[in-house]
């Protein structure tokens, strides 16, 4: 099997794109937040040109994601103190720090916070994989009927899901061990974008790439996946050093 991967930047009606040759049949075109970054995977046989032609095509769509990420709410850097503001499951709440000789814990004491109790003297970083935590096991426990019902729908088998923080990516899947990871900035986010996000994964299962046949399988198992994944572009993006 054919591995190389060659990567470098060419400039398109004055937009940068970074090109990735790669053992693939497929060209695919992506913008990244934060900054709407280009990147286009290509297969090994295309030329500049067929890149730059494809890339054209695609302007009008490239220029609208672009803009609305260059719209998307930003939150500044967490420090993890009281009064703070913090997204849980697609709402914002006000984080509450509790001080106390006992184990770490999260709850909610009601609709509008979020309560921390942490030992005393806690640095910002204790509090924040202590949340980190919580978030792991809110997003743990969706999973097993999630699972088993789009496994049923598509299916597929999933042998294991994983989850972990990622800059550019809310999932992504590894065809071969059948094995998913989930962003853990999921947990933020609406339910629905943990089922876009999942299920889409999921159909990776079916179809590698994301083709005509892809569209078509989200479009039958999951109608509404555009509208979930609007929401999931206009939710607040956290603050990141985003890189690819």
């Amino acid at each position: 099997m054919n591995t190389k991967i060659d990567k470098y930047h060419i400039e398109i009606r004055g937009i940068s794109v970074e090109v990735v040759r790669k053992d693939i049949k497929n060209l695919h075109i992506g913008v990244y937040p934060p900054s709407g970054r280009v990147r286009v995977a290509t297969p090994l046989a295309f030329d500049d040109t067929a890149v730059r032609m494809a890339v054209i095509s695609r302007l009008g769509w490239i220029r609208r994601q672009q803009s609305a990420f260059s719209k998307q709410d930003r939150q500044s850097q967490r420090e993890f103190v009281t009064g703070e503001s913090h997204y849980f499951a697609g709402r914002r709440y006000r984080l509450d720090i509790v001080e106390q000789n006992a184990p770490p814990k999260v709850w909610l004491p009601n609709n509008t916070k979020i309560a921390l109790s942490v030992r005393p003297g806690s640095d910002r970083d204790t509090r924040e994989s202590v949340i980190h935590r919580w978030y792991r096991q809110h997003l743990r426990g969706q999973l097993p009927p999630l699972l088993e019902k789009w496994e049923t729908k598509l299916g597929v088998s999933v042998n294991e899901v994983r989850i972990k923080k990622m800059k550019t990516l809310w999932g992504s899947c590894n065809i071969e061990a059948r094995r998913i990871w989930l962003n853990l900035e999921l947990a933020k986010k609406p339910n629905a974008c943990l089922v876009y996000i999942l299920v889409h994964e999921m159909v990776h299962l079916l179809e590698r790439e994301h083709n005509d046949r892809f569209r078509e399988l989200m479009d039958t198992h999951l109608p509404q996946w555009r509208t979930y994944r609007d929401t999931l572009n206009r939710a607040p993006l956290a603050h990141e050093s985003w890189q690819y």
